[in-house]
């Protein structure tokens, strides 16, 4: 799933269907299950929530590491996640693979701050990442992020750019 700077590639998240899909000129080029905010949709900070709208792919990090290399803080820890990682950590909220940090251009709704508060994407860290493999697709389970299989994650983060469209849509 090559990009090409000139076609028109957007990301669309749907929460209801918990799936990310690739749209190059309108049509559908790729689609993968994933995992968003087991607390729903919501974009306040510290909410635990999924935000909805208009996003870009601000940042992404980690192209060069091996699969299932484990990041704290988008920052390579040197580990590769596997079962007995896992079960040693059960408390970390693994953050695998590569990481397409979003940030948001609504706003008041997911950038910078509205009534309530923080609602800024950006700020509160939203990604797409790997997860570990043992984890449910298709299932609302995340602190926020928008999680995906390892090799879906590899697959998309190549065929995606820095300042990419991604829609996240409640249904």
């Amino acid at each position: 799933m090559r990009n090409n700077k000139n076609l028109d590639t957007q990301l669309i998240i749907n929460v209801t269907e918990q799936t990310l899909t690739v749209y190059q000129q309108q049509n559908q080029i790729s689609k993968y299950s994933v995992s968003t905010a087991k607390n729903g949709i919501g974009s306040q900070q510290d909410s635990g929530c999924t935000p909805l709208g208009r996003h870009v792919i601000a940042e992404k990090i980690g192209g060069n590491a091996p699969i299932n290399s484990v990041f704290v803080g988008r920052v390579p820890t040197g580990e590769i996640y596997d079962a007995a990682l896992g079960t040693n950590h059960p408390e970390r909220d693994w953050i695998l693979s590569r990481i397409l940090w979003l940030s948001g251009l609504e706003e008041g709704a997911n950038k910078g701050n509205n009534a309530q508060g923080g609602c800024d994407t950006y700020q509160r860290y939203i990604y797409i990442h790997g997860t570990p493999d043992t984890e449910p697709m298709g299932l609302p389970l995340s602190h926020g992020c928008v999680r995906m299989r390892n090799q879906d994650i590899v697959e998309l983060f190549e065929g995606v750019e820095e300042g990419m469209a991604v829609t996240i849509i409640a249904e």
